[in-house]
């Protein structure tokens, strides 16, 4: 069997027909219907001309839809591109255009956007709609009806150097879609996969089997993706990873998360792992695990394994508190779309400090003139990512010749992470480069001022930005939201933070606000953050 995703789930679906694949609400597919299905559309797209290396962008909602999507590109050595579904014309236009798309898959609720942009984009040959309750666009075939005129597509043969891409927002300028090729990224996966199984690393052949033997022996793995499939770590460690060995996928019906309805599917499919990013989504969990106690009515967590989360800060505060409710083993994963870097597990009587990190066998931290950190050295550095390096960026040779590049013979990504290594070997994140404040001579990452103002008990959640200064040069300002009821200020805040920071880290000013908006996944939305304090500015 060759190293290939597609070539890997057939085989998983052989082996598991009637056993659910994937799951959204009251719609439910087994694997034999996924594959099948996957099947119907892979044909679709060969008839509309897409050979191997074609993009199809999938402008889609959580949904059995996107998976079938991603799989039918797959089957078909066709490469499938996720486009945020918040992107409005113009966003979505330049991502069609930058990825050669010539297949868009779109929720009708979004046909709006679609239509306007339809003239504009000559190179796309087909688009389908998802029904999800919004108007139909002209010109767009019906998914269903799409699947139903086409019988599935024969298996091929695939090749372990096929593409796989995934676009990134990144912290600066417009998106970019990071190649992996296919046999790496999985084997990669696999090793993520199956470790807590019990049944080792087993090799591509002998994974169909495996995943039957889990289902029979009780021990099949349920996963719910709470966040955003558009987004690496919804689809990455939410869905194709636990694919890997043979999981059911659960998505979440809502159109922005819904912390009651998670823990309501949890309770229903009996989830294994959830998979979230960071207090932005642990938080609103927290609340309704208190609200169900509180009612009489509390959740059935007694399934649920693990919890892993990636992309934002998850604080240890926040971790403790989870665990005070299930033993959940906590998996706090340091990475980008760019490379894994390291990882913190939490349990019970091991709940470590926010942001530190045991660094993966393959990471390493530079200095400017490409020198490794010395532990304990107290020397900030940017993190390298070896092991499964991405190919480059689509379409840019000078951002991948930038980010990804070889030291002493070895190939790294540098995603832009700063970091310290502890004379431990651990590493203490520090943030991105991009978002570094310079004060008076003095470097300030904001996730470290964020984490000191969030331990504050009445932070629902912050963000902090450098604006302009004549004397510092940039000063140290942010944005806090509060929990219902609070008389808190920013400078109770402020004051609050010079008992937790150096003083040149502590906020200068504070501005509470009502909601501190982020992106649908979780992260930092500190372009909004940086509007929201010069607003504020201006009118103080």
């Amino acid at each position: 069997m060759e190293t290939h995703f597609a070539t890997l789930w057939e085989a998983v679906a052989d082996a598991n027909g009637d056993r659910d694949a994937v799951v959204c609400g009251d719609d439910r597919r087994s694997w034999s219907q996924y594959e099948r299905r996957a099947a119907q559309l892979a044909a679709a797209l060969a008839a509309a001309g897409l050979q191997p290396d074609s993009k199809l962008g999938l402008y889609l909602y959580n949904g059995t839809e996107y998976l079938e999507s991603q799989f039918a590109a797959m089957k078909q050595r066709c490469v499938a591109v996720n486009i945020n579904y918040r992107y409005l014309d113009d966003e979505l236009l330049y991502l069609l255009e930058n990825s050669d798309s010539e297949v868009l898959i779109f929720h009708s609720s979004l046909g709006e956007r679609v239509q306007r942009v339809m003239p504009r984009i000559p190179g796309v040959k087909l688009w389908v709609q998802v029904d999800d309750g919004g108007e139909s666009v002209p010109g767009a075939v019906d998914y269903e009806e799409l699947l139903a005129a086409h019988a599935p597509a024969p298996r091929i043969k695939r090749e372990e150097t096929d593409i796989y891409m995934l676009y990134t927002g990144g912290t600066t300028g417009m998106p970019k879609g990071v190649m992996y090729d296919i046999g790496g990224l999985l084997q990669g996966f696999i090793q993520m996969a199956f470790p807590l199984t019990g049944l080792g690393i087993p090799e591509v052949d002998e994974i169909p089997g495996l995943t039957a033997q889990l289902w029979e022996r009780g021990d099949g793995l349920v996963s719910i993706p709470a966040c955003p499939l558009m987004h690496g770590t919804g689809m990455w460690l939410g869905a194709m990873v636990p694919h890997c060995a043979g999981a059911r996928v659960v998505t979440l019906t809502g159109r922005s998360f819904d912390a009651a309805e998670l823990w309501q599917s949890t309770e229903r499919e009996r989830a294994t792992q959830l998979v979230i990013v960071g207090d932005a989504f642990a938080k609103p969990m927290l609340n309704a695990l208190e609200t169900a106690r509180d009612s009489g009515t509390p959740y059935d967590l007694s399934s649920v394994k693990l919890m892993v989360s990636s992309g934002v800060m998850w604080t240890s505060e926040v971790k403790q508190q989870l665990l005070d409710w299930h033993a959940f083993t906590l998996i706090d994963a340091m990475g980008s779309t760019e490379g894994g870097m390291g990882t913190q597990i939490t349990m019970r009587g091991n709940v470590g400090e926010t942001a530190k990190f045991a660094m993966n066998p393959t990471t390493k931290v530079f200095d400017a003139e490409d020198r490794e950190i010395e532990p304990g050295s107290g020397k900030a550095g940017m993190v390298a990512a070896g092991g499964s390096v991405p190919l480059g960026y689509f379409k840019d040779e000078a951002k991948s010749r930038a980010t990804f590049r070889s030291i002493d013979g070895v190939r790294y990504s540098f995603p832009g992470d700063w970091a310290r290594v502890e004379a431990d070997g651990t590493l203490t994140l520090l943030g991105r480069g991009s978002n570094c404040i310079n004060t008076a001579g003095e470097k300030v990452y904001p996730e470290e001022v964020e984490e000191a103002v969030k331990q504050h008990p009445d932070v629902v959640d912050c963000l902090v930005v450098g604006v302009e200064d004549e004397k510092f040069g940039q000063r140290v300002t942010g944005v806090a939201s509060l929990r219902s009821g609070s008389a808190a200020d920013g400078e109770a805040l402020r004051e609050f933070a010079r008992t937790k920071l150096a003083s040149f880290k502590a906020p200068k000013q504070l501005f509470i606000v009502e909601t501190v908006q982020r992106a649908a996944n979780g992260k930092a939305d500190y372009g909004w953050a940086r509007e929201a304090v010069e607003k504020r500015l201006e009118t103080s």
